[in-house]
């Protein structure tokens, strides 16, 4: 493929299937997929171990891809496809859930640790490193009585599945901004606490 100068590939992690669809740990999935969407390019056949579009995002070519490989085995397939691309982690945007964040928050991150995201650590692990771009969807951490790895394969409760949609509408629009404007512009317009609403007119 050829691939146009300021290139992007865009990870949504998730697990592949349906039985996972809905999953709060499939969020990178859905923004990936409403950013295929909005684009008008279906997703293709699996090419290096991924489901793959081509799209433009932000003003800018773009490859979308969801790793079909499952979620602790997310790294070979993004490092197929960069080194397919002809492009280096500078040009990697990986849209991923967050139990750190809560529920309905997004935030763009330059990098960091994997904070026990399995899908981030096999990124890291095939890529030598942790440094790229991250978008990150909240999804909150379960009670302590609640195993996280059964938390973040369930559905969100009823009362926060809005919040939820809200932050990866968010989130699609996050990455459009990173491509088109930078990853500061993106942190300084998502990185913000919503604050309390405005109070009603007397």
């Amino acid at each position: 493929m050829a691939t146009p100068e300021a290139a992007w590939l865009v990870v949504g992690l998730g697990n592949p299937g349906p039985a996972y669809a809905v999953a709060r740990h499939n969020a990178g999935f859905r923004v990936a997929a409403a950013l295929a969407a909005a684009a008008g390019r279906p997703f293709r056949e699996p090419e290096r171990g991924a489901l793959w579009t081509p799209a433009t995002i932000g003003g800018r070519f773009a490859v979308l891809i969801q790793p079909q490989e499952y979620m602790n085995r997310s790294g070979p397939p993004v490092a197929g496809w960069l080194a397919a691309l002809g492009l280096s982690a500078d040009n990697l945007l990986v849209i991923t859930d967050d139990l750190d964040l809560p529920v309905g928050r997004v935030k763009v991150a330059t990098g960091g640790g994997d904070a026990g995201h399995r899908g981030i650590r096999s990124i890291g692990d095939s890529l030598g490193h942790l440094e790229f771009l991250r978008v990150r969807v909240g999804i909150g951490r379960p009670p302590p009585s609640r195993d996280p790895a059964d938390y973040v394969l369930a559905p969100p409760a009823p009362e926060e599945a809005g919040a939820l949609r809200e932050a990866e509408d968010r989130a699609a629009d996050a990455v459009r901004v990173v491509l088109a404007d930078g990853p500061v512009a993106a942190m300084n317009r998502f990185n913000v606490r919503p604050g309390p609403p405005s109070p009603e007119p007397p």
